[in-house]
């Protein structure tokens, strides 16, 4: 999503270029050019995809929607199977027209995670829950911190069940340390992912989310956080930023590569400000 203005033949050839080994993919591209297809083009590119982004949205009332929610993230399992990751992201979902009980909704995400979960493990795919910011309770997710997060995860095998870590969702909660903490004694930390917060934020606020460097985020602290719990997997950007969609997908791509090296990478910082993307 960093780059959706890419086409995935193009995003698969600018990371090849790049020397950019690993890609987090949506759905909605895959599934427009193909999942096969699309599995086939990251393979032949020679690429790992780390996670698959969304399934979700499971707070529904409506036993048809319920339903539904249901077999939607069933495909997703199967999507992500398909495209060899082992990682599927959830987006809870928010609180159905009517309805303003927040505990009831997250229950109703716990009832569909015992069906959801042991059908992931079967495909060998992890439900990897997203906490969002609290902006976005009301409308699509009203897991919130990652404590609340923890609670529904930890109900299932962490095989099953993990957790997301977002800086963009959590930089702001000072209890999401321990709680980072907490999900590595579990090995419940299935991916992590940065953007940076920056104001103003846009009407809307969904593509909101800023370059590397940006912004209040101190990435290097928030991965000191997830190392320090054990946290070994790949790390992701994911912004939503309609600035960065209006240009050049490949330069942004170099550019978000370079600002990771420098705010977020292994090497000295007052060193990394001109790294090379392709290291």
């Amino acid at each position: 999503m960093t780059v959706k203005q890419l086409t995935l033949p193009e995003l698969t050839a600018a990371c090849r270029d790049l020397g950019v080994g690993n890609v987090g993919l949506w759905r909605e591209p895959v599934r427009s050019y193909g999942v096969e297809a699309a599995a086939k083009l990251v393979r032949d590119a020679g690429l790992t995809v780390t996670t698959l982004c969304r399934g979700g949205f499971l707070t529904a009332v409506d036993p048809d929607e319920r339903a539904a929610a249901l077999a939607d993230n069933r495909r997703a399992v199967d999507e992500a199977a398909a495209l060899g990751t082992d990682t599927l992201v959830l987006v809870s979902g928010g609180l159905p027209a009517g309805h303003k009980d927040l505990r009831a909704a997250r229950e109703r995400i716990a009832d569909a995670l015992a069906e959801l979960g042991p059908y992931a493990e079967r495909h060998g795919v992890r439900l990897a829950i997203e906490p969002l910011h609290p902006m976005y309770a009301a409308d699509r997710c009203v897991v919130s911190t990652l404590a609340q997060a923890l609670d529904l995860a930890e109900r299932f095998p962490a095989h099953q069940v993990g957790v997301t870590v977002d800086t963009y969702h959590v930089w702001w909660d000072d209890r999401a340390p321990e709680q980072i903490a907490r999900a590595g004694a579990g090995g419940r930390i299935h991916t992590f992912q940065l953007a940076d917060w920056t104001t103003p934020l846009p009407e809307g606020v969904l593509n909101g989310r800023g370059q590397i460097g940006d912004g209040a985020v101190d990435m290097r602290e928030w991965k000191g956080y997830v190392e320090a719990a054990g946290y070994t997997g790949a790390i992701e950007v994911e912004l939503f930023n309609e600035g960065l969609w209006a240009r050049d997908g490949r330069e942004v791509l170099a550019e978000t590569a370079a600002r990771f090296a420098a705010h977020a990478g292994d090497a000295d910082p007052e060193e990394a400000g001109d790294a090379d993307p392709e290291k």
